[in-house]
């Protein structure tokens, strides 16, 4: 209801703007669909949501170029419509009926960055529906701000997890697999498996296939083989990127390889460190792996500095650990502001060169492949 009001509060602002004084009037037709903008900058879906975002858009393409430069609110500014991230009409949100009687539903936390989506989510939904081609592959996006987002901007609908699992159980869905995109069994995990409890009865059966990580673990020294494969792989990608032969040559020329993950206050964290061991294993001594969250503390960005600093490397290379090289990606680890690890490891002084590698985990057919391994091991059952 709160939202409804301030949808109906920043009309009036929109009609009142066009009788205001003309100092006054672009700022306060902006500042209307700032209101607009933030009132769907929300988690949470409701009936209402859908007219809402029909009224930012709208909004919006009411404004003069120069009216939207003003955008600002909340969360609102002029990016969120006009920021370009590439085609959307290249990505598939897979969400057609027609299911038969075999799902296999991927869920991942989302981006509202267009070509990320496609290369990252879209290449793992692919390499699944390849890999299993008797059921049917269907998305379902777990973060409901990215999916409004994109729906506003783009008209492209993703479905949220429970629209996903209500257009199952419509279409006649028997058995239904579920496959996170997740890093790790975090928040978004825990949430995803309580939803999917409240409609198991609906299914024949339902299994919930492991995240890329895999299990947790209590501490630090516990790892797997997920682990492994996973350290191992965007290693070599961020590597022949790179444009070097091997680890070792890239070492030999000083630089480190440095893996920016989000970060979570959920015990789950514990896998960043896990990760930072498996490297150490692996004999990668010049890979480090941090947070934006800065959690767990020797993963912030301060600390990874410090790392890097003391082992002598002269020369950095950053690079997302994150399923998609989306927001955090290209703000908070390759952004100009001054909080973004380039810009916080350039303020150091302590290095000659730092460059940026903008690609998501979901692109490397190796993390592809561990996913279809995940999938089929409770396919198999």
């Amino acid at each position: 209801m709160k939202r409804y009001i301030a949808i109906l509060a920043a009309l009036a602002m929109l009609c009142t703007a066009s009788c205001a004084p003309a100092e006054n009037t672009d700022q306060a037709a902006a500042d209307a669909v700032a209101a607009l903008i933030d009132a769907i900058y929300v988690q949470e879906w409701t009936e209402e949501t859908d007219a809402q975002i029909a009224a930012a858009r709208a909004g919006w393409d009411a404004l003069t170029d120069a009216q939207k430069e003003l955008v600002e609110g909340e969360e609102a500014d002029p990016d969120y419509f006009g920021r370009d991230t590439g085609d959307a009409s290249l990505d598939d949100p897979l969400n057609a009926d027609g299911i038969g009687e075999k799902e296999l539903l991927v869920v991942s936390f989302g981006t509202s960055f267009n070509d990320s989506r496609a290369a990252d989510i879209g290449a793992i939904e692919k390499k699944l529906q390849d890999a299993f081609p008797d059921w049917s592959v269907r998305r379902a996006f777990t973060a409901q701000i990215i999916i409004n987002h994109v729906q506003a901007r783009d008209d492209e609908k993703i479905d949220n997890v429970r629209q996903a699992l209500d257009r199952a159980v419509e279409n006649g869905v028997k058995q239904l697999v579920i496959q996170p995109t997740h890093l790790m069994h975090g928040a978004e995990y825990d949430e995803l498996t309580e939803c999917v409890a409240e409609y198991r009865n609906q299914f024949g059966s339902v299994a919930i296939a492991e995240p890329l990580l895999g299990e947790v673990g209590q501490d630090a020294s516990v790892i797997n083989a997920d682990k492994e494969a996973v350290a191992a792989a965007i290693t070599a990608a961020a590597v022949e990127d790179a444009g070097f032969e091997s680890l070792d040559a890239a070492k030999d020329a000083g630089v480190a390889f440095v893996f920016m993950g989000h970060g979570t206050s959920h015990t789950a964290k514990v896998s960043y460190s896990q990760m930072q061991t498996q490297m150490g294993i692996l004999g990668f001594e010049n890979v480090f792996v941090g947070t934006v969250e800065g959690e767990p503390e020797e993963t912030s960005c301060e600390a990874v500095i410090e790392a890097v600093k003391a082992a002598g490397y002269t020369k950095v290379i950053l690079r997302p650990l994150m399923v998609v090289a989306g927001d955090h990606a290209n703000n908070d680890m390759a952004g100009e502001d001054e909080d973004s690890w380039v810009s916080m490891f350039t303020a150091s002084g302590a290095f000659e060169t730092i460059d940026c590698q903008i690609a998501g985990l979901g692109r490397i057919p190796a993390v592809q492949e561990l996913y279809a391994a995940h999938s089929a091991d409770v396919i198999g059952k």
